[in-house]
């Protein structure tokens, strides 16, 4: 089969866009219903994973070599599907193609601001997308808005899915710039309540699976005003039609008058291929497969959509973003066919039929909504495991939100107006929590002028009623196991909740909450039960106050401190997490392989605004030996007096004896280094163990330079390496090389100097291959890909410079790269010459064809098209 990555396309030629006339056609299919219209809907989104406590997603070992699986995803699918590659017969780029130009999609709105956090060139080439999408379909965007956090609609209270709706709209008009015309319903789970609010919400139209649909007929006309209905129960809906679907109970016999909402069922068989056979593979084999399900009935026009995770494309099944590319911008025009999204064609196209839909129903669930309530089977581990914590799961967060709500109301209405209203358009704030925005935000919806107390209530109830939506987050319940990382997530948003419920109203709500988890067993024997996953994987996660502060000061013992001897009531400013850490006090002593660190901190929030002044003694006994105490500030003169204790203490050079100082003056729970976030923990630990790896390099190396010839002669007889050589030789060539490479990051501006490194780094490759050895050096990895990229971006703004050294440079840089053998990707730099080819190299080329130096520029320019794998044939037979 062949791949889309491997689809020929004839040298120099220009892929077909879709955009083009049809030829063969006078009516246009952008303006008038005629002919075949594809929609690929990909429906994006990741559970949000962020700590609720410090508001960022740690380290998730499972996800390596990446941080965590939203960054793993991202470079999988998100990235890849905004730079898709389509290749000609000799593996070079002829287009890079944005694919959410083209898809129908939607992003959840946490996991995009996830995006706008981490790859800002990603997030605005998908605002693009939509805004090239609405230009070239008469106005309606590919993009569609979502619930706003994943809950299964037909499960939540009224309030909670007029919220989610609510958000969602928001988040998405203040990224796209318009109000969405379509929503993703979470796992496609609706009933007519969840209908009603979508309707009151002014969402026109939504994306069912063909299996929610009951009943269909065609709509009353002055010949049929009694069409007979159809039933379609099972998955039988015609799905290449919109439906009107008119709310139960609506009243009236007038037609004009009954409130609707329109619904398009995309192809399930085929939707269901994309998913699990291998049918996105290849291009043509897709867009086989789609023109499978054309009717030839001879109606005008007919819309062929299907769905699935967006995340199918390049990261369930790799590589198949450039099927999409080449289908979107090749296969699906050659046949003719628009490319269009659900707006679009309901706006040629208003539904003739209309439809019934089953009571409570989802796409992934056989049995309605249980899936998310109940031990339906569904997600089950092939039978073995049960899910019968699925219902004391659903019961204890309804529990916990029914407690909720009497906090909030009877709290709220002190400081808002409108408590729920507040609620509703708090998203305002989650989007942006600048103070100026939050002031605004509050002294809109306050009963009267907070005072800073009141302020910080306000925003815990709200974060809290933010909380309690997250903990309904669906994929708690999507697979076989409570103490899944989603169901612990789901968990700690509860905590969080129960937490800032108590500092609120001084409510103690965790216990009963707890014995309610107890009801919800677990497949897994170390757990038991809910509860005991409550207090293993969710108590043990909680952050407070003081650990904040134990971070900080363990980690000043490794920053750039300055001691300052003098209170500053200004105070030095940094942020750890979610928190501004303002340094009031600091002051660091060193006395032989003792250091001692005392200061004095305030705290600030950026999520409530709440503030806590503390005081901290850390003490370093060496190595991985630390032992840190915080408590309340009490007073200037208390701290004055424990400050000049604990450095008198230090004068005797004891270690025990500064401890028992500490334990004296500090009565409450210390920490250590273990009680660190994780990031700044494997910092340290990698600071502590630097000057280990060091000797042990200079002793590999060693080895290595001794055995050298005992190496060569085994490779020369073709014998098996001892172990321990190979090792030496390994790590000795990647120590040499992050060497050179640091040296080439410093002086890359000098074109001499560096072609100097580079002719290292080409001995080492030579050597490391002669010897088979394998470098292991992510770090240089990303050196060289950032080198590579720094100096393409250098030569390409500045070609009146020293052209020809640096143009050597690169190229030899990018071979180098290679023979390196580390795994190296060129993918930014290729865009970044794509996106120069058109725009600047050609135009140049053409402009200087009779001088003969600048156009030997042009032609070493031509030439590390090639060598980046760009096809610049085009330019070249133009230059002949």
């Amino acid at each position: 089969m062949t791949s889309a990555a491997e689809r020929p396309v004839s040298p120099g030629s220009t892929v077909r866009s879709h955009l083009t006339v049809h030829e063969n056609n006078q009516i246009d299919p952008l303006k008038q219903a005629t002919g075949v219209y594809v929609t690929v809907h990909g429906h994006f989104y990741q559970p949000p994973r962020e700590n609720p406590y410090l508001e960022a997603i740690e380290r998730q070992p499972s996800a390596a070599p990446f941080h965590d699986w939203n960054e793993r995803i991202h470079w999988e699918c998100y990235r890849p599907n905004a730079f898709a590659r389509v290749f000609n017969d000799r593996g070079e780029i002829v287009e890079i193609v944005n694919n959410y130009e083209y898809f129908s999609f939607n992003i959840g709105p946490t996991l995009m601001s996830w995006l706008e956090r981490y790859d800002f060139e990603v997030y605005q080439r998908i605002l693009e997308a939509d805004t090239k999408s609405c230009q070239r379909l008469q106005g309606h965007g590919n993009a569609i808005a979502q619930v706003y956090n994943h809950i299964i609609m037909p499960l939540a209270n009224e309030r909670d899915q007029y919220t989610q709706i609510r958000w969602g709209k928001a988040d998405f008009r203040s990224r796209f710039g318009r109000d969405p015309e379509g929503m993703w319903l979470a796992e496609t789970a609706v009933d007519y309540a969840t209908l009603e609010a979508l309707v009151a919400e002014n969402i026109k139209f939504i994306i069912l699976a063909p299996s929610q649909a009951q009943r269909c007929r065609p709509l009353p006309t002055e010949d049929d005003p009694e069409a007979e209905w159809q039933e379609v129960g099972g998955s039988q809906i015609d799905p290449t039609r919109p439906y009107r679907c008119y709310l139960q109970g609506s009243g009236g016999t007038d037609q004009q008058s009954r409130p609707y909402i329109d619904i398009f069922f995309y192809d399930g068989p085929i939707s269901r291929d994309m998913g699990f056979s291998d049918v996105v593979y290849s291009s043509s084999h897709f867009a086989g497969r789609i023109g499978s399900a054309i009717r030839g009935d001879h109606r005008p026009a007919q819309l062929i959509s299907v769905a699935t995770d967006g995340e199918t494309f390049g990261h369930h099944k790799k590589g198949t973003e450039k099927t999409l590319a080449y289908a979107f911008v090749g296969e699906f025009p050659k046949r003719n066919w628009t490319v269009t999204n659900f707006a679009h064609y309901l706006s040629l196209n208003t539904p003739t039929w209309e439809v019934e839909i089953k009571p409570a129903t989802a796409w992934s669930c056989a049995h309605g909504v249980d899936r998310w309530q109940d031990d339906c089977g569904c997600g089950g581990e092939g039978g073995v495991w049960h899910q019968k914590w699925r219902r004391p799961l659903r019961d204890a967060l309804n529990w916990l939100r029914d407690r909720l709500i009497d906090v909030y109301e009877e709290h709220g209405r002190q400081l808002f107006n409108d408590p729920w209203l507040a609620r509703d358009e708090y998203i305002q704030v989650i989007r942006d929590r600048s103070v100026a925005n939050v002031n605004r935000f509050l002294s809109r919806h306050q009963t009267h002028k907070l005072t800073p107390a009141e302020q910080v209530d306000a925003l815990r109830l709200l974060e809290m009623q933010r909380h309690a939506l997250l903990m309904f987050t669906s994929c708690g319940w999507f697979f076989e196991e409570i103490s899944r990382p989603e169901g612990t997530q789901i968990l700690r948003y509860a905590s969080r909740a129960l937490e800032l419920a108590g500092d609120v109203a001084g409510v103690q709500l965790e216990k009963a909450f707890i014995k309610r988890l107890s009801l919800a067993p677990s497949n897994v024997d170390i757990f038991k039960d809910g509860a005991a996953i409550y207090r293993q994987m969710v108590q043990t996660a909680q952050v407070s106050v003081k650990q904040v502060a134990a971070h900080y000061a363990i980690s000043s013992l490794f920053g750039n401190h300055k001691s300052t001897e003098k209170p500053n009531s200004h105070g030095n400013q940094k942020r750890v997490y979610c928190y501004t850490v303002h340094e009031i006090d600091y002051h660091l002593q060193r006395m032989g392989s003792l250091a001692l660190a005392v200061g004095n901190l305030k705290l600030v929030s950026e999520i409530t605004g709440e503030s806590e002044s503390l005081v901290f003694a850390v003490l370093h006994l060496g190595g991985w030996d630390f032992h840190c105490s915080t408590q309340l500030f009490t007073g200037r003169r208390e701290y004055s007096q424990l400050k000049e204790k604990l450095f008198t203490s230090l004068k005797h050079a004891s270690a025990a004896h500064t401890l028992l100082v500490m334990t004296q003056l500090f009565r409450e729970e210390t920490f250590s280094l273990q009680n660190l976030f994780a990031e700044e923990r494997h910092r340290i630990m990698r600071l502590l163990s630097q000057e280990t790896l060091t000797r042990l390099d200079q002793l590999y190396t060693q080895v290595y330079r001794d055995n050298y010839g005992v190496l060569m002669a085994f490779h020369r007889d073709e014998l098996e390496v001892p172990q321990e050589l190979q090792v030496a030789a390994e790590i000795a060539l990647g120590s040499r090389c992050m060497l050179i490479l640091r040296s080439l990051e410093q002086d890359i501006t000098e074109p001499i100097l560096s072609l100097n490194h580079i002719v290292e780094l080409e001995a080492i490759a030579t050597e490391a291959k002669h010897l088979h050895c394998r470098l292991n050096i992510p770090e240089g990895k990303q050196i060289l890909e950032q080198l590579i990229m720094r100096l393409l971006w250098q030569l390409l703004h500045d070609l009146n410079g020293s052209f020809a050294t640096q143009i050597q440079c690169l190229e030899r840089l990018i071979d180098v790269s290679y023979q390196l053998n580390i795994g190296i990707s060129l993918h930014k730099s290729q865009e970044l010459y794509f996106s120069c080819l058109s725009t600047q190299i050609r135009p140049l080329c053409l402009t200087t064809l009779k001088n003969t130096e600048e156009n030997y520029q042009c032609r070493q320019l031509l030439k590390l098209g090639q060598k980046l794998a760009v096809d610049v044939s085009h330019v070249l037979g133009q230059l002949e």
